[in-house]
């Protein structure tokens, strides 16, 4: 597909998708690579055309320069977004109870703090991103697992015995940290999947290096 072409089937994608305003939005594409300038809404709308342009095929690489623009008689108060965005983490129920701190500077969220598991981190991140008045968001909560590396291989093995659709003989798990390796040979991408699932199932994981192959 050539840059032309690319380019079109990525504005009518974003026409397709109902939660971006298209209008606000320039799209340029050189060699694969996409370049989104102009201006949305709300930081959820700009991750939303993010998002959309990574689906469409043949797209290498994405240059985001999207700006959020608050509209209306005047931009939301830092400190009123701050007081938001705590009462969103106090409500959630993923997230644990006083376990990360908000900053917020013209608009901007800084996430901080330590949380066990993946899933509470990416929670954080759910609970405010969509507020109103939010420009961007840098979540920088850190995962701090009370468990070994020991602890963290087997909770994936067992998670892999108990998934019917593994066959867990064929995978090797490599524990180095907050980093797991898996390698080996799987016979569908359906079960490859099933293996990402599983090993992100474990406690404090925050890089997973899939080398499985497939065939």
């Amino acid at each position: 597909m050539n840059d032309i072409h690319l380019r079109q089937s990525i504005l009518d994608e974003m026409e397709f998708e109902p939660s971006i305003d298209a209008a606000g939005i320039g799209v340029a594409v050189h060699s694969g690579i996409v370049t989104l300038t102009g201006h949305v809404r709300t930081y959820a709308e700009k991750e939303a055309a993010e998002r959309v342009v990574r689906r469409v095929k043949g797209v290498r690489g994405i240059a985001a320069d999207i700006e959020v623009q608050i509209f209306g008689p005047k931009e939301t108060d830092d400190d009123d977004i701050a007081r938001r965005a705590v009462k969103m983490l106090d409500w959630n129920v993923s997230v644990p109870k006083d376990s990360v701190q908000v900053r917020v500077l013209k608009g901007w969220i800084t996430l901080r703090g330590q949380v066990e598991w993946q899933y509470q981190k990416n929670a954080t991140y759910d609970a405010v991103r969509d507020l109103a008045g939010v420009v961007g968001v840098s979540n920088l909560v850190e995962l701090k697992p009370r468990i070994t590396a020991v602890d963290v291989k087997k909770r994936i093995e067992d998670a892999f015995q108990r998934d019917a659709a593994l066959e867990a003989g064929a995978i090797r798990i490599d524990v180095q940290g907050r980093k797991v390796t898996l390698s080996g040979n799987v016979k569908t991408w359906s079960e490859r999947q099933a293996a990402e699932r599983a090993a992100w199932s474990a406690p404090g994981i925050s890089t997973l290096d899939d080398r499985l192959t497939v065939g």
